[in-house]
């Protein structure tokens, strides 16, 4: 029986690299290949890892006997395309989020997987991390109480530029699918679907979402994610409940810190509406020593933090499931159909 995972990877970017670079950190997995339209990329990605296959051919990297399993780093609008290639050569998937850039290609992805029975996943590595596994320990040991609200933002300030990916909806662009899929995939695998869902976004002017909003209601509480290209934003996840406050640090998408306020004082400084001056000054000095009434968690990890998800999916294989219990298929669906009905809302 097999201990480690063979991965091809799809794509040789910027998160391609990260991926190549953080499997060293992962027990059960080694890097076999690569693919390039630009056999000259997959030379140079191949030797950047140890001179590993290189191939500029997808049928010929689909076909590769040497390789197990298919990280999909390509670009956004072909994640369904190039996913259809690799399940049909009986390889397993890991797609970079978002899994597709429709809730129809989400379906079709999820289905095609199930009927081929292989694994398929979307790489939302966030949920993998160490910090978010503690947040999840902490939430279940009720360490927050009965929970009142959920805040997320995740914005970076971006020029625009009608020919970038960002920007571009035939490349599969907007705030959404690039920066508000963190947010709300981290909210949906830590509380579930909810019950009802509003929103807002604006438009930039290639007709993307330049920002937007998420309102999701659960029982008994609503959660409000944001996202955007148009400023540098705040990028905390924070979970305020009747006993406790817990901050996932900024950026939360590659958590290595958390915070857990019980002291009435504090819990209202680091809320999300606790960003004066005196709220900010807390904050840099609780991220050097310890606070009354303030607990601190460092969890740091090598490397990127793509790890946590390669050793998650390749167990995954190993063990011969079809999903992850941490980032089923269904769920990434959900995460499509909740943007789309965002999108689908006039913009404001």
């Amino acid at each position: 029986m097999k201990d480690k995972v063979r991965w091809g990877i799809a794509g040789t970017g910027v998160i391609a690299n990260s991926f190549a670079s953080d499997i060293q950190f992962a027990g059960n997995a080694v890097l076999a290949a690569v693919y390039s339209r630009s056999q000259d990329k997959a030379d140079a990605f191949a030797e950047r890892f140890g001179g590993i296959a290189r191939h500029s051919s997808i049928d010929a990297f689909a076909a590769d006997p040497e390789i197990d399993a298919v990280y999909v780093a390509s670009p956004n609008a072909v994640h369904l395309e190039h996913a259809i290639v690799f399940l049909s050569a009986d390889k397993a998937v890991l797609v970079e989020k978002p899994l597709t850039t429709s809730f129809d290609d989400a379906r079709s992805l999820s289905a095609l997987a199930a009927a081929k029975g292989l694994f398929a996943m979307e790489g939302l590595w966030t949920c993998f991390l160490p910090a978010i596994a503690k947040a999840r320990a902490l939430l279940d040991g009720e360490a927050l109480g009965r929970i009142r609200h959920v805040t997320a933002e995740l914005a970076y300030e971006k020029p625009f530029d009608p020919t970038d990916r960002f920007f571009d909806a035939r490349l599969g662009g907007g705030s959404l699918l690039d920066l508000g899929i963190y947010p709300l995939s981290l909210c949906l695998n830590l509380f579930g679907r909810p019950h009802a869902i509003d929103g807002r976004w604006q438009s930039a002017p290639t007709g993307v979402d330049l920002s937007a909003e998420m309102r999701l209601a659960y029982a008994g509480f609503n959660a409000h994610l944001s996202c955007g290209f148009d400023r540098d934003g705040d990028n905390r996840f924070v979970i305020d409940g009747d006993r406790g406050t817990l901050v996932i640090d900024a950026p939360f998408l590659k958590a290595s810190r958390l915070f857990l306020a019980n002291n009435g004082l504090v819990r209202k400084a680091i809320a999300p509406r606790g960003r004066g001056l005196w709220a900010k000054t807390l904050t840099r000095v609780a991220r050097r020593v310890a606070l009354p009434g303030l607990q601190r968690f460092d969890l740091p990890y090598p490397g990127n933090g793509l790890q946590f998800e390669i050793e998650a999916a390749s167990a995954a294989i190993l063990e011969g499931w079809h999903e992850h219990i941490l980032m089923p298929t269904s769920r990434s669906i959900q995460a499509i159909e909740i943007i789309e009905t965002i999108r689908a809302l006039p913009p404001s």
